[in-house]
């Protein structure tokens, strides 16, 4: 890694046995109120008031911000085995919601099930998933008609949905789709306010938004365990990710029960669908607002492909489109920030972190930082060459993770973005309505506020 400076924060003499610089909060309640008031721009205010690692409390809970590349590797891939999921990871919201699935199990369990998962993210398996990928793109754009307004957002959130459980369920969810889109928005909602004694409450009483949340988390499992029913009904090995974990054996020779099967599909039905479709979204916006990048962007379309779809073979090929999706997911990373809880005492930039420590680090801020990128919030695919990824800190961007637990689907959804974006891109250009603000939402995802309207235009 390129040695980078950091920004200052006390002495290294002092700091060794001492706690990181931090805001002081209030008495009681920490920095929670501040935080939620803001929380993209205390993340952003923290770190240029106090430097790269900043201490604070949540409450009770004494927690630290990290955004220098160096110890984000350090948590993720140095001593990733001193760190479990964070507090907001193991709520009652998050459980109910993804259960012991591969995103929140730990140790032996979260090995056994990546194992279990791998081969449906085999290179090949998830080269075969292209043709699915851009029929499914094309299914939704044959619906779309010349200076019709539509919400970008809630179309890439519908087909997003549609390709995972196609691609890794083998089955079609296209008369559930409107409805299951609209509960999982509902769902994420209570997630904007964890830094709240709100929160707290919902999550360990039973107040309306506690039984509300898990009214609505029934109906996803609703259409999650019909999935399961129907598959064990037919007993067909459809080659998917179900086939594989149905046919998963214990050491005991115990199949999976339906609720684990249940946990592993429910955290890939979420992964899988909202952060790509919010990449996309994002993408839209950022070649509405830049001409010169969607010109580039159709030129390399009418290149490489003329009149004919985009294949997974084509991906080395759409070098543009594909640092499109790179700079879309470095500016609104669909998961801004990941948290990690400290096991034992251990030190981090020259500072002791005391067992039980929160940690987090944010992809919104480290992705944004001067040091590792010049003009740092100019939308610049082409900034995304080798030589640049090369000396580019490996940790300065990290929209999916890093380490053991990076995550399952990378590539998967990375050639899902590029292959909806030229789909789309092929026969359309979208042009944002002017007068539609938009803003971020950020819950457990940067979501548009208010969805992203845009005006579709054939391209002649």
């Amino acid at each position: 890694m390129n040695e980078v400076t950091r920004f200052p924060t006390v002495s290294k003499t002092s700091a060794k046995a001492s706690r990181p610089p931090g805001p002081k909060g209030a008495p009681i309640m920490g920095v929670m109120r501040e935080f939620n008031r803001d929380q993209l721009g205390f993340i952003e205010r923290a770190q240029r008031e106090y430097g790269d690692i900043v201490w604070m409390r949540f409450l009770y809970v004494p927690a630290i911000f990290l955004y220098h590349p160096d110890d984000v590797e350090y948590v993720l891939v140095t001593n990733p085995k001193n760190f479990i999921k964070s507090m907001s990871l193991r709520s009652n919201f998050f459980q109910r919601l993804v259960g012991n699935g591969l995103l929140t199990s730990q140790g032996e369990e979260w090995k056994r099930a990546r194992r279990l998962s791998q081969p449906a993210f085999h290179r090949e398996r998830v080269a075969s998933y292209g043709d699915v990928m851009v029929d499914y793109t094309k299914r939704l754009t044959s619906k779309w008609r010349e200076g019709e307004t539509r919400d970008v957002h809630t179309d890439m959130m519908r087909l997003t949905l549609e390709i995972v459980v196609q691609c890794l369920f083998s089955a079609d969810v296209s008369h559930d789709v409107d409805a299951v889109g609209a509960t999982l928005k509902e769902l994420v909602r209570p997630f904007a306010a964890q830094a709240t004694l709100k929160w707290i409450l919902n999550n360990r009483l039973p107040t309306p938004t506690h039984l509300r949340f898990h009214r609505l988390a029934r109906k996803i499992d609703n259409v999650v365990y019909r999935i399961i029913a129907e598959r064990r009904a037919t007993g067909k090995d459809a080659g998917d990710l179900l086939s594989m974990l149905l046919a998963a054996r214990d050491e005991d020779g115990s199949q999976m029960s339906d609720r684990q099967l249940r946990d592993e599909v429910m955290t890939l039905f979420l992964a899988g669908h909202e952060t790509t479709a919010l990449t996309l979204a994002w993408a839209w916006y950022l070649l509405g607002t830049h001409p010169e990048a969607e010109r580039k962007f159709h030129a390399e379309l009418d290149q490489v492909l003329g009149d004919r779809a985009p294949t997974a073979a084509d991906l080395p090929r759409l070098k543009f489109t594909e640092q499109i999706a790179k700079e879309s997911m470095r500016l609104y990373p669909p998961a801004y920030g990941l948290g990690r809880e400290a096991i034992d005492d251990c030190e981090i930039g020259g500072y002791r972190v005391p067992a039980g420590t929160q940690v987090f680090m944010f992809q919104w801020a480290t992705q944004r930082d001067p040091r590792f990128y010049d003009e740092p919030l100019a939308f610049k695919p082409e900034r995304w060459t080798e030589d640049f990824v090369e000396r580019l800190p490996k940790y300065a961007y990290f929209p999916f993770g890093g380490g053991p637990r990076v995550c399952i689907g990378a590539s998967f959804a990375m050639m899902e973005i590029v292959l909806c974006l030229a789909t789309i891109g092929q026969q359309f250009r979208l042009e944002l309505v002017p007068d539609h603000p938009v803003s971020i939402f950020p819950a457990m995802s940067l979501r548009p506020k208010d969805g992203i309207k845009i005006v579709v235009k054939n391209r002649g």
